[in-house]
């Protein structure tokens, strides 16, 4: 049986769907394979790149999601707790399907199923109910809520809806549920991610006279797991009290064991009470963290740290502002992992030097990834970002005029795929860095992508590999510089190169 089961990469090239499509081209009167094909040369021409740039009201493929994504991964990272989507179903199905997607694991989820009649008449009704279904049903410890595109247009007074549900008695009075504004149709993950993660620590947190001893870290919006794991170990190198808040990395990396348990690992909800009184606070990502880092300076008032921790440079700071903060010597150990990381970039580096690169994804990572490039001796050429801002072009412009590899960089900020096709027929480059998507820019151009980023689909167990630290930087190297082998022996296949050493 199993034989006559056709894969989807052969299933469409039968007959029967070649067919198929022939006649649908017929129907939609669609143009000639020539005229297709004079139009896509085009589209690879300046002219044609100048009349890309200059669309205002049109944004073909953003490198982003909307805002309530963002905030459910910051929910996700906490002990017992059930990301809820006060929205409706078909939202929260298409959040809980992208993560999926990538990690390969349960994304768990509740919402509230908005319908037609909430967004005329409010949400608080179907609120309640999926609040008490949720409650009930799945046992979390704690509810954390973000909101989507209908509930955001009608105005929910989220903070008046919870207590009336606790008051009305769906859910118990000392429940915690915590909630964040993350309307879709503005911002992007990174932004939702930042809202939820302030919300949850605006209304958690409880400020004390005593201190503890600990370091709150907050990774940003990472979706390599293996980060945090990092993290804790250079931590613990340091003998240092880590408070990581929000950790889904045992939630996102279950073991297959016959049981399968919603919730797992995460910060436990006793940590996150206490996060105001730890003795500082370490921000792994500037750009996905602002709103947070702003409260929590005002708020608790103790020592805020922001490092970017890729590559060498990076990890340095990173390194560095642990030793400072926990007035404790760098670990030995850490030092090796430097001396490794120099070594195996000066073995890899003359296959990098020169070459030039396009880079797109979130801000904090297409920064750091602009600094790996460089230690590498590599040129970042184009860095485009989607959801970045202007201070971020500002200040990534700035990062990068202090290096002479990177004098040709052009730096991008809200512009989205289509224009990042036009870069690359325009001015090629050497290699692509970024996410799933970029893949038909490679098919398209011909240029070699480097998978990096979020979301990745199409290929497996990337996120349980680190990108942080000296042993991130390790590995980020190696994706990158084999990639480029990789492509050297496709180009050199069918010519006199019989190169073996590389």
């Amino acid at each position: 049986m199993s034989e006559r089961i056709k894969d989807h990469v052969s299933l469409f090239n039968g007959c029967e769907y070649q067919d198929m499509f022939a006649e649908k081209a017929k129907y939609e009167n669609a143009e000639t394979d020539a005229k297709v094909q004079e139009t896509l040369e085009w589209t690879k021409t300046k002219e044609y790149r100048d009349l890309n740039f200059a669309r205002q009201d049109l944004v073909v493929n953003p490198l982003k999601a909307c805002q309530p994504s963002g905030g459910l991964f910051a929910a996700i990272g906490f002990e017992g707790t059930m990301p809820f989507v006060h929205g409706s179903q078909g939202c929260a199905s298409y959040f809980r399907s992208h993560f999926m997607r990538h990690f390969r694991e349960p994304f768990p989820t509740s919402c509230d199923a908005m319908t037609e009649d909430a967004a005329v008449f409010g949400g608080h009704n179907a609120l309640y109910l999926g609040l008490q279904n949720t409650y009930e049903l799945y046992s979390p410890k704690m509810i954390t809520m973000v909101t989507s595109c209908m509930s955001e247009v009608i105005g929910d007074d989220m903070n008046s809806f919870v207590k009336n549900a606790k008051e009305q008695g769906f859910i118990p009075a000392d429940f915690p549920v915590t909630f964040a504004h993350t309307p879709s149709f503005v911002g992007s993950h990174i932004v939702g991610y930042d809202n939820t993660m302030m919300a949850i620590l605006g209304q958690m947190g409880v400020k004390k006279e005593t201190k503890n001893d600990k370091i709150n870290v907050i990774m940003g919006f990472d979706t390599y797991l293996a980060n945090y794991e990092e993290i804790k170990r250079i931590f613990k190198l340091f003998g240092a009290e880590i408070n990581l808040l929000s950790d889904p990395s045992e939630t996102l990396n279950s073991p297959t064991d016959g049981e399968y348990k919603m919730y797992r690992g995460g910060t436990s909800l006793d940590d996150l009470r206490d996060a105001p009184n730890s003795k500082a606070t370490l921000l792994l990502q500037k750009w996905s963290l602002l709103k947070t880092a702003e409260f929590i300076e005002k708020e608790w008032q103790h020592p805020v740290k922001v490092v970017n921790p890729y590559g060498i440079e990076g990890t340095d700071e990173l390194v560095m502002a642990i030793a400072e903060l926990t007035g404790k010597p760098v670990p030995a150990e850490l030092e090796y992992e430097r001396g490794q990381l120099v070594d195996a970039i000066a073995d890899s580096y003359y296959w990098i030097h020169g070459k030039t690169f396009g880079i797109n994804g979130d801000p904090d990572l297409a920064y750091g990834l602009c600094r790996v490039v460089m230690e590498m001796g590599g040129e970042p050429i184009h860095v485009l970002v989607s959801n970045g801002s202007k201070d971020w072009e500002a200040e990534t412009k700035a990062n990068l005029s202090k290096y002479e590899f990177a004098k040709g960089a052009q730096i991008w900020a809200g512009k989205d795929m289509w224009h990042f096709r036009s870069l690359l027929f325009t001015e090629p480059v050497d290699m692509i860095i970024g996410n799933s998507y970029a893949k038909y820019l490679e098919r398209d151009t011909g240029i070699a992508l480097c998978r990096i980023g979020f979301p990745l689909q199409d290929r497996h167990h990337l996120h349980r590999y680190p990108t942080i630290g000296y042993k991130g930087g390790l590995q980020m190297m190696t994706w990158i510089v084999n990639r480029m082998l990789e492509d050297i022996d496709k180009k050199t296949m069918y010519t006199t190169s019989y190169d073996i050493l590389r």
